[in-house]
C-alpha cells in the first residue's frame, strides 16, 4: 500500500514539474522578436544571436540585461504616450530567460526551432528600389579630429518621388559615428560648392574636449539645423532619414503617407567619422522603397531646436529649453530627442490652442550610445496652432561618467565633446500642402 501511494506521490509531482526552459522552444522566439534586429552579423550589436552556438556564450550576460533593463534598449516612460516600436520584454520573457541561463542554458529539441527569420542580406526595409552609395571609399585617419563631411548625390529622378521607407548602411559601423540623409531640391544654394560625389567639408567653429578652437579655412556654414534651413541657404531641404547606433531604419508609411522627393533633387549625406586608434575605409549606401502610387498623406520631419545655451562647468542638471509652433493642423507620428554625452533626460510637451497640455514623451535616462526614435502606435492630431515644447537636462558634472570635461563651459557644436539639442519629430500632412507653411520658430531662451 505505502509503495503505491509513493509511486503516485512521485508521478503527480513529476507532473506538476514545470517544463524546463530550452533555447530552442522558449529562448530563441523571444530573440527573433526582440533582438535578432540589432544582433545579427553586420548590424550594431557585437555579437549574434542567431544560432544556439552563437548565443550560449553570452547566457550570463543575458541574464544580467534584461534584469537591469539594459537591454532590449527602450527609453520612455511608460506613463507617457503609446509607441508601436517599443522594445521591451515582459515579465513572463525576462523569467524565461533568466531560468534558461540559471539551469545551464540547455538547447532543447530540434524539433522545437522555429524557423529562421527571413532577413533581406544588408537591409532591414527589405530590398530597396533603389540605392545609392559614396562613389569611393573614405580614408578614415587612425588619429585626429574629423570635422563634419558632406557628399552630394544626384537621384537622377526626373519626376517627383515618394518614398515610404529608408535606410542608411554604414560600410564600417566601427569609425561611422553617425549620418543624416537630407533632400536638396533643385536650385537649392545649400552646399553649392560641393562636387557631387566628393567630400566637402564646410567650416564648423567648435572646440576639442580640451576647449581649443578647431577652425578651417572653407565656407562657413551655421551648425544650428533649423537656422540652416530658415535662412541659411536650407529652404526647402529636408530631413530624409539618418543612422545613428541604435536608431532604426525608417519608415513613412505611419498614417498612410509617404516621404517626397522632388524631381532633380540630390541626396546630401552628412558623415560623422571618428577615429578609434586604427585607420580605415567606409564606403556607406543609403536605400529607397518607392511608393506604389502617390499618397494622400506627406510625411514631413521637423525639429525644435535651442543652439543658444551654454553650459557652465560642473553644472549636473541644466536646464534648456526650445519650442515650435504649428500654423496648421497636422498629425504627429514620430519623435527623436537628440543630445550628445552630457545628456541626461527630455521630454516632449504639447500646448494646445485651448491652453491644456499634454506630455508626448518623456525619456528620463538619455543614452547617446542609443539613438532611440519613437513611433506613434496611431497618428495623433495636433490642432492648428499647436506648441510643441522640449526640456532637455545635462549633467556636465564630474559624477557624469560619460563627460569628455567637467571644467569647461559647453556651448553647441558638432563634435561628440560639445552638445546638442533637438526635438525631431515628425507629421503628416496633406500632399500637396507646403511643409514650410506649417512651422513657425518661437525664440527659446536656455
Amino acid at each position: 500500500m505505502r509503495t503505491a501511494l509513493a509511486i503516485l506521490f512521485l508521478a503527480t509531482a513529476a507532473t506538476a514539474a514545470p517544463a524546463p526552459i530550452t533555447f530552442n522552444k522558449d529562448v530563441l522566439p523571444i530573440l527573433q522578436k526582440d533582438c535578432q534586429g540589432c544582433h545579427r552579423p553586420g548590424e550594431v550589436a557585437p555579437m549574434s544571436f542567431l544560432t544556439y552556438q552563437d548565443t550560449r556564450p553570452w547566457a550570463k550576460a543575458i541574464k544580467t540585461a534584461v534584469l537591469t533593463n539594459k537591454m532590449p534598449p527602450w527609453f520612455a516612460d511608460s506613463r507617457y504616450g503609446h509607441f508601436v516600436n517599443e522594445r521591451k520584454l515582459s515579465a513572463g520573457e525576462i523569467d524565461k530567460l533568466v531560468r534558461w541561463a540559471e539551469n545551464g542554458a540547455p538547447e532543447g529539441a530540434a524539433k522545437d526551432r522555429p524557423d529562421p527569420v527571413a532577413f533581406v542580406d544588408g537591409w532591414n526595409i527589405g530590398q530597396p528600389d533603389k540605392t545609392y552609395e559614396l562613389p569611393q571609399a573614405y580614408a578614415v585617419p587612425d588619429k585626429g579630429t574629423i570635422e563634419y563631411t558632406y557628399y552630394v548625390i544626384p537621384t537622377g529622378f526626373t519626376k517627383d518621388t515618394w518614398v515610404t521607407a529608408a535606410e542608411v548602411r554604414p560600410g564600417n559601423r566601427a569609425v561611422v559615428h553617425h549620418v543624416i540623409a537630407f533632400v536638396r531640391p533643385p536650385g537649392s544654394t545649400w552646399m553649392q560648392g560641393a562636387e557631387p560625389g566628393e567630400p566637402f567639408v564646410p567650416v564648423v567653429h567648435q572646440r576639442d574636449e580640451n576647449g581649443a578652437a578647431i577652425r578651417n579655412a572653407k565656407p562657413a556654414v551655421t551648425p544650428d539645423p533649423q537656422r540652416r534651413r530658415q535662412g541659411g541657404g536650407m529652404a526647402g531641404v529636408e530631413n530624409l532619414m539618418g543612422y545613428a547606433p541604435g536608431l532604426q531604419p525608417q519608415r513613412f508609411d505611419l498614417g498612410g503617407a509617404a516621404k517626397l522627393i522632388p524631381a532633380g533633387s540630390d541626396i546630401v549625406l552628412q558623415m560623422h567619422y571618428t577615429s578609434n586608434g586604427k585607420a580605415a575605409t567606409d564606403i556607406t549606401k543609403i536605400g529607397l522603397v518607392f511608393a506604389k502610387a502617390a499618397p494622400e498623406r506627406r510625411f514631413v520631419t521637423m525639429n525644435a531646436t535651442n543652439a543658444g545655451f551654454a553650459i557652465p562647468a560642473g553644472d549636473s542638471n541644466y536646464e534648456v529649453h526650445s519650442q515650435i509652433t504649428l500654423q496648421d493642423a497636422a498629425e504627429l507620428v514620430w519623435l527623436m530627442p537628440h543630445m550628445h554625452l552630457r545628456g541626461k533626460d527630455f521630454e516632449f510637451r504639447a500646448v494646445y490652442p485651448t491652453g491644456e497640455s499634454e506630455t508626448l514623451l518623456k525619456v528620463p535616462r538619455f543614452d547617446f550610445n542609443w539613438q532611440l526614435a519613437y513611433d506613434e502606435a496611431k497618428p495623433m492630431l495636433l490642432p492648428k496652432g499647436t506648441r510643441i515644447e522640449c526640456t532637455a537636462h545635462f549633467d556636465n558634472s564630474a559624477n557624469n561618467a560619460a563627460n569628455p570635461n567637467p571644467k569647461l563651459e559647453v556651448r553647441w557644436g558638432d563634435q561628440s565633446w560639445e552638445e546638442m539639442m533637438i526635438g525631431w519629430f515628425a507629421v503628416v500632412i496633406d500632399s500637396k500642402a507646403d511643409p514650410a507653411a506649417l512651422q513657425k520658430v518661437a525664440k527659446s531662451g536656455d
